[in-house]
């Protein structure tokens, strides 16, 4: 028997095997979907709802449901992709692939939904293939149609007007994209956002069936007012401010980066230029490495004029010596947020005055191990 007929014979026997209903930490679940597949295909899942809510993923519309429908790996890229758009009040769009935004986008006045997709595949349009991609805007026909020129998991929106979902059938103008899974979500404005408020806790499930159950990772940067200059004081240095002020654009996009990176993988930078995502840095296990993958990516994935020069960065974690900085400084990024809490804040500081870089600080780190 061959390896695919194994693997098939696996997984229908396992599939349906998950109870209709389980309880977690008192809390009742009952079953909405057997899955495609679990992480891997040789990994048989299910998709449970809480017996007594609503949200936007348990509540989601199948449009179009391609060939087998969902994986688990496809529900995860939907959750963190909502978890980017759900943050911006301008039409947004995320690239998910592997738990991880490959780019994302927030409009700029007089920018198209499909103008905002672009920018968001385009951050890293190797990547973006085979990805799942969110908007918290409704589709319409002209953004369903650049979707459809390159390869694409799922896509989820609030809606998605009759002329786009003609697009996604369309399976003999576009046939790369025939098995395309179109998801309706509902109530992106419900997701939780800040901290404090209404959001269910994690369940991480350790190696030998132990769990670790956890406050969410919300933020409670609400505003720039909530990035103020950073500072630092310390023997060395002394008291340190930042004077080097943003412009409002590169505020703008500080919060955006700052928004994006509650969705990477630690370590994580964001470099952001004018709504668009230029570069992700993540799963580095050092601040400078995360930094330096980053700007490399960029290198080899932008070509011809395409610069930094002006692009702001976030970082999720502190910087612990004044290298990071230096490095982005060095490739042209102009404003940084990152958290306070290094002993050396002062160093830091005092080099992005010298660098003529903007750092401000943000109240909290936002690691994220997936």
């Amino acid at each position: 028997m061959s390896e695919k007929m194994n693997r098939n014979t696996y997984l229908t026997a396992n599939i349906g095997d998950y109870p209709a209903e389980i309880v977690i930490a008192g809390r009742k679940f009952v079953k909405k979907d057997d899955l495609r597949y679990g992480t891997n295909p040789h990994q048989p899942a299910a998709f449970y709802r809480p017996a007594d809510g609503n949200g936007a993923l348990m509540d989601m519309v199948m449009l179009k449901s391609g060939k087998n429908g969902l994986s688990q790996t496809n529900l995860e890229d939907i959750s963190g992709a909502l978890n980017i758009v759900k943050y911006f009040d301008m039409p947004a769009c995320a690239v998910m692939k592997h738990v991880n935004p490959s780019g994302a986008a927030v409009g700029l006045p007089g920018e198209t939904l499909r103008q905002v997709f672009i920018k968001a595949r385009d951050c890293d349009a190797r990547a973006a293939f085979g990805s799942v991609i969110a908007f918290n805007k409704p589709v319409d026909k002209e953004t369903a149609a650049e979707i459809m020129t390159s390869f694409a998991e799922c896509v989820v929106a609030p809606d998605f007007s009759e002329e786009a979902l003609a697009v996604f059938n369309d399976g003999e103008t576009y046939k790369l994209n025939k098995q395309l899974r179109v998801l309706k979500c509902c109530a992106i404005e419900s997701l939780p956002r800040y901290v404090g408020d209404d959001a269910a806790e994690t369940i991480k499930v350790l190696g030998d069936g132990s769990l670790v159950i956890a406050a969410p990772l919300l933020t409670h940067v609400r505003s720039a007012e909530d990035m103020p200059a950073a500072a630092g004081e310390n023997k060395a240095c002394g008291a340190q401010v930042c004077t080097v002020e943003p412009t409002e654009q590169q505020m703008k996009d500080l919060l955006a980066a700052w928004y994006i990176n509650l969705s990477v993988r630690s370590n994580g930078v964001v470099i952001v230029k004018d709504g668009q995502t230029l570069s992700v840095g993540t799963g580095e296990q050092d601040r400078v490495g995360a930094v330096e993958q980053a700007i490399e990516k960029f290198r080899q994935k932008f070509t011809g004029s395409a610069t930094l020069e002006g692009a702001v960065m976030s970082s999720d974690g502190f910087f612990p010596f004044p290298d990071a900085l230096e490095v982005a400084a060095a490739a042209g990024i102009k404003a940084v947020v990152s958290p306070a809490g290094s002993l050396k804040d002062a160093d830091v500081v005092k080099r992005a005055n010298e660098l003529g870089v903007a750092l401000r600080h943000a109240p909290e780190r936002i690691f994220s191990h997936h």
